[in-house]
């Protein structure tokens, strides 16, 4: 018995839960999309450009735990590069799969179309090899053995990796048969860190947890909760882990850390913690907001995905879900006083001329338990941070990598990985430009996402980095964006709204519409108008020497 390589990699990708697979035809890759299609429980979603395909792959893997995309030789995959090294800033299991020439011409190094003037079939791979976890050229000898390999680095490092596949070799029979792939954490390893860890906490007065995103990238959230509940500790959430913790749940939450520019509740509780507990986090210049935090490494636990550093010791293959999960059952209680602080948008008065302050807090309040959400990097990721998330949604965001216009493609792939989930997309109108195409393939595969384009006229958080807010690199095409969906197709309701009173009746149009049609609406808001994060950690005074 056996299948060709291009059947068992579409069947290894199937069985870690990729159904849909995203990209663009080339005559490289018709083998692999065959495969594609001949295989009853995977489908393949065609995109505009292989950059948004691997936006969709992205936002895909983020519902799923593992997306594809696939493209030709050369001119696909170097426009999908991109979004690749996306996935690997943020730990985002993607494979890209790329159809490459016959092995014959690989080895007479022959120029045929889609290569350099001067023939370097390693070239690209060589690209890749940077911002992937591992990268493999497949041959007719190494094949079954590279597949494997390369998806077991897959699943335990939770990053993403390249595969070059020549069109013959596609076609080459091999054995089927495969181990699934099991993840253990250093048993020696592992009882030194709950050791280490437990000492600490049971000598410390006030432990606090700051908890993000590698939590979700690790499956590690039952883990997670079961210390909460246990420990009672405070804890907060960094920007990518914004949905961890919602904020109806009986835990000792402050909201979002946000450094010394607002949440004072979440600020305290971990820089003044005598041990604070990070627990999947990514200190980057955005998430931490400038990196305020203040911690002694000698007093702090680090638990990432598959290590842990504590007192300024590392310990090696432990797992995260296996160290949460030990402690739980070990850590004392504290009885840490509840926060009374409430980060969120409430109380915002109504004027006529809308205020994003005004839409977020309409739009907190439109959100529904379960609701899958993307946001856009830029303004409206600020914006994020005070929304007060409701029970199981699910927000999702690039705040590390942060290349504009991923939120789109995204939409596309999260709302095919979760087909029976409201999908809603707040993005700005500057990045929307790059992958609005997306909208197109959404409405192909009659999908009915809730999209939000914010329109405050140009690149406004590029303005505000500017030295003058008013430099004419930062202006942009002004499109007519309520009418854009129609170019793609009819089913779709959409509209401008510029008023307060026009969003009250769009959010009640959008509740009746959302069932049967891709709602699409335009917030016209005035260039300025910040979210309160970027006003304090971003702009400071600089508008207001501008007199704007």
């Amino acid at each position: 018995m056996g299948m060709s390589v291009s059947d068992y990699l579409v069947f290894r990708l199937q069985k870690l839960g990729v159904k849909e697979f995203f990209g663009l035809p080339g005559d490289y890759n018709f083998n692999i999309l065959k495969s594609i299609e001949n295989n009853p429980k995977t489908s393949w979603i065609g995109c505009t450009n292989e950059l948004n395909a691997g936006y969709a792959a992205d936002g895909y893997a983020r519902i799923k735990g593992v997306g594809a995309v696939v493209t030709t030789y050369g001119v696909g995959e170097l426009s999908a590069i991109n979004a690749i090294a996306g996935s690997m800033s943020e730990f985002v299991p993607v494979v890209k799969i790329t159809g490459v020439p016959d092995t014959k011409f690989i080895k007479n190094n022959t120029l045929i179309h889609h290569n350099l003037n001067t023939p370097d079939y390693q070239a690209f791979i060589k690209a890749y090899s940077n911002i992937v976890e591992t990268t493999t050229f497949l041959t007719k000898e190494n094949a079954k053995k590279e597949i494997d390999r390369v998806l077991e680095i897959l699943i335990k490092e939770k990053k993403p990796i390249y595969i070059a596949l020549p069109m013959d070799v596609c076609n080459a029979t091999i054995n089927e048969t495969y181990q699934e792939i099991e993840q253990k954490s250093d048993e020696i390893n592992l009882k030194e860190a709950i050791k280490c860890a437990t000492e600490l906490i049971n000598n410390s007065n006030n432990p606090a947890i700051l908890a993000d995103v590698m939590i979700k990238r690790f499956n590690a959230k039952e883990e997670f909760y079961k210390l909460l509940q246990k420990s009672n500790y405070p804890v907060t959430t960094l920007l990518m882990g914004k949905d961890l913790i919602s904020n109806n749940e009986s835990l000792n939450y402050s909201g979002t850390y946000v450094g010394k520019f607002g949440n004072p509740e979440a600020y305290n509780s971990i820089n003044n913690s005598d041990c604070p507990i990070f627990i999947g986090t990514v200190i980057s210049d955005i998430n931490t907001q400038g990196f305020d935090l203040k911690f002694n490494p000698n007093d702090y636990i680090n638990i990432q995905g598959n290590y842990c550093v504590i007192k300024n010791v590392l310990y090696k293959n432990v797992l995260m879900k296996d160290i949460l999960n030990e402690l739980a059952k070990v850590i004392p209680e504290k009885n840490s006083k509840k926060s009374d602080f409430i980060y969120y948008y409430q109380n915002v008065e109504k004027k006529e001329r809308l205020s994003g302050e005004y839409f977020y807090k309409k739009l907190q309040d439109f959100i529904e338990e379960g609701d899958n959400l993307i946001f856009e990097t830029g303004i409206v990721n600020l914006a994020l941070a005070k929304l007060k998330i409701k029970k199981n949604v699910s927000v999702n965001n690039q705040v590390l990598w942060g290349s504009i216009g991923w939120a789109t493609g995204a939409t596309l792939g999260i709302s095919i990985a979760d087909k029976n989930t409201r999908t809603i997309l707040v993005t700005g109108e500057g990045s929307h430009q790059l992958s609005a195409q997306e909208i197109s393939t959404m409405m192909r595969n009659n999908l009915k996402p809730v999209i939000f384009v914010i329109n405050n006229k140009g690149y406004t958080i590029e303005r505000i980095l500017s030295d003058n807010p008013l430099d004419k690199f930062n202006e942009i095409a002004k499109w007519d964006y309520s009418k854009l969906p129609y170019v793609f197709g009819k089913n779709v309701y959409s509209t401008t709204v510029n008023t307060c009173d026009e969003l009250d009746e769009v959010f009640k149009n959008v509740k009746k519409e959302q069932k049967d049609k891709m709602c699409y609406i335009e917030v016209s808001l005035d260039m300025f108008d910040l979210p309160e994060l970027a006003k304090l950690a971003i702009a400071g005074d600089k508008l207001d020497k501008l007199a704007l």
